[in-house]
């Protein structure tokens, strides 16, 4: 019978959702346990890239930090998913429209608030999304009305509590609230969905099950569950 280890792994939050459903399964069906923890995109690289030795880092691009830093094994890469930025108002707000640029500027400009993930904190979506606001040529009428929330998550409950009229998040971190309506993503001429990328580490002492469980979140199964999380399976 196959030694039970324990494997870490590291994500950002965005992911957190689908992975939270998935490790169980994967557990129940080799027999490993893993010890899992999420924090912010720009802070699960610099830690990989700093060598902080974690089983399964899962990073997302651009990630040229954490592979020529030594410490993931290139071989290993593998694509999990991608996830797209989101908007939403209150239930009883006006219909606005962020499919296409011309209305997500629009929408923008309207908005005395905007709640989204800090992009001082390195949080994938705030980066995100300030990209796009670049993109649109609007970041400096944009940048007075952001009000940084810890999470995609705590985007949405400042929405629902009314402390904001609009807030930004990914569609992996969208809880339904019957108080919040979803717009739906950002235009994606200026919003690229973000990726989830795994590797296996070069310094991890269970290398077999370390690539054993990025094979089962690789896998048909588990595109699903990325489905149901509001996720794209796959690059």
């Amino acid at each position: 019978m196959p030694e039970t280890v324990e494997i870490t792994l590291i994500a950002p939050g965005g992911i957190r959702t689908a992975l939270q459903r998935l490790i169980p399964r994967f557990e129940a069906a080799s027999g490993h346990k893993v010890a899992a923890s999420f924090m912010a995109g720009a802070a699960t690289k610099a830690k990989i890239a700093a060598g902080e030795v974690v089983d399964v880092p899962v990073v997302q691009p651009p990630f040229d930090a954490v592979t020529s830093s030594g410490h993931v094994r290139r071989d290993s890469e593998t694509p999990l998913a991608t996830v797209s930025v989101v908007a939403a108002v209150a239930a009883d707000a006006p219909k606005a429209e962020v499919a296409t640029q011309d209305g997500l500027t629009r929408t923008l400009m309207a908005a005395r608030s905007i709640a989204c993930p800090s992009v001082e904190r390195g949080a994938a979506c705030g980066v995100n999304f300030w990209s796009t606001v670049e993109k649109l040529g609007i970041a400096a009428a944009i940048k007075p009305k952001l009000v940084n929330a810890p999470t995609g998550w705590e985007s949405i409950k400042m929405l629902a509590r009314g402390e904001v009229e609009l807030g930004i998040t990914f569609a992996s971190e969208m809880d339904p609230d019957p108080r919040v309506r979803l717009l739906g993503p950002l235009a994606r001429a200026v919003s690229t969905p973000t990726g989830f990328v795994a590797f296996v580490h070069t310094q991890t002492k269970a290398p077999e099950a370390a690539a054993a469980l990025i094979r089962f979140l690789a896998s048909s199964d588990a595109a699903a569950v990325f489905r149901e999380s509001g996720m794209t399976p796959g690059k």
